[in-house]
């Protein structure tokens, strides 16, 4: 069974770890504005120097970046997120991963930089009393037997088992995969699409999670070519048939107290919890340029497929845009809220996700809850009731 690796948190540590473990190269990883994984290799003996001072790179040729007269940045290496890449463990040397933050000359961060949005939007809520912005997304994805065309591997639905579903032993080796990754998994099970499925990440903070869903998309597809298959995030490649999304659980926690909580409620949702979701409708046209930034998005987004078409909040219904899952009512850690209109292929997960806590913190500390329901009643919105 595979072990989870010990995490390197300095650039010392890290040194220490490529030179145990052999490790030969080591991948620098970033994202572009559009949540598209950048990658570049350096060698064993260049890592000391980048973790002083950087590795420089044109950032007019990443989509989003800087214009060509502006086009010199720096990728300098966070050295908690070093990671050993578990599908070249197999060779003779090693590689391992770790992923950027992005500055401009001089050593400020780029306010482009997807990571440095999410650390700005953590120290805002920091500074409104929230010490954890937690995230649990659910990425959704289907299994083609290769890249050509969409030929499905089988026509299981929701939670089959053998021999409806023939990728058991695909999404076992993924979580092998992703705990060697230091990403530790709830479960994993068919999906409702034929040949779809999803494997749960455990929640963690915003932007360790943002990384984490980074890597898992990257560790899903290498898993599916080691197996001969084809691995796709695209949130609707089968007309007729359930898309993939990117439900995403959100909860704010003031140290082990969490923020949404409130046992004398009617729904169990504090001021705050109700305020984190008005700020998500009151924004949601906003955040659908962020969330669903393709046009393939909105050929999920339609009525039939347990896909959110109203801007509204409900408890149990799935075509709302956000719901309050009752799986555990009264318990405060598990009090929470689901975002459901991402979807997991184009969305940025630490932008995205920036927004995700932005937005909602504002309509929290301007009391929003309240004034998305009365301008709810003005205006006749579809503002669902929780019990809908």
């Amino acid at each position: 069974m595979a072990a989870i690796e010990e995490r390197a948190t300095t650039a010392a540590d890290v040194l220490k770890r490529v030179e145990a473990a052999n490790v030969e190269f080591i991948r620098f990883w970033f994202t572009d504005i559009l949540g598209q994984l950048k990658s570049f290799a350096v060698g064993r003996e260049e890592l000391e120097g980048a973790f002083e001072d950087g590795m420089g790179f044109d950032g007019s040729s990443i989509t989003g970046f800087n214009r060509i007269e502006e086009s010199d940045m720096i990728a300098m290496p966070d050295p908690a997120s070093f990671r050993i890449l578990p599908w070249r463990t197999g060779e003779t040397h090693k590689v391992g991963r770790v992923f950027c933050d992005i500055l401009k000359p001089g050593g400020e961060p780029y306010e482009g930089d997807p990571r440095w949005v999410m650390r700005r939007a953590l120290a805002r809520a920091a500074d409104l009393g929230y010490d954890h912005f937690y995230l649990g997304p659910e990425l959704e994805f289907f299994l083609f037997k290769n890249d050509q065309g969409t030929e499905i591997l089988d026509k299981g639905g929701y939670f089959d088992l053998t021999t409806l579903d023939v990728a058991s032993d695909f999404r076992r080796d993924v979580v092998f995969t992703l705990r060697e990754l230091g990403i530790p998994v709830e479960y994993t099970h068919h999906e409702v699409g034929p040949s779809q499925h999803e494997i749960d990440m455990r929640f963690a903070d915003g932007l360790e999670m943002s990384d984490n869903t980074m890597t898992y998309r990257i560790a899903v597809k290498e898993v599916a070519l080691t197996h001969g298959y084809y691995a796709t995030f695209m949130p609707k490649p089968l007309f007729g048939e359930n898309g993939s999304g990117m439900h995403t659980h959100q909860s704010l926690f003031r140290g082990e107290e969490n923020a949404f909580f409130d046992s004398n409620d009617e729904y169990y949702l504090s001021d705050a919890g109700k305020g984190f979701i008005a700020g998500l409708l009151r924004h949601a046209r906003e955040l659908s340029a962020l969330f669903a930034p393709s046009v393939n998005s909105y050929k999920r987004l339609v009525l039939g497929y347990e896909a959110p078409v109203y801007v509204a909040w409900s408890r149990r219904n799935r075509s709302a845009l956000v719901r309050v899952p009752v799986y555990h009512p009264g318990k405060e850690r598990a009090t929470r809220c689901e975002l459901r209109c991402p979807d997991p292929a184009t969305s940025c997960p630490s932008r995205s996700s920036a927004t995700c806590t932005t937005s909602p913190t504002t309509s929290v500390s301007r009391r929003g809850w309240t004034s998305c329901r009365r301008r709810s009643e003005r205006r006749s919105t579809r503002c669902r009731s929780p019990s809908s």
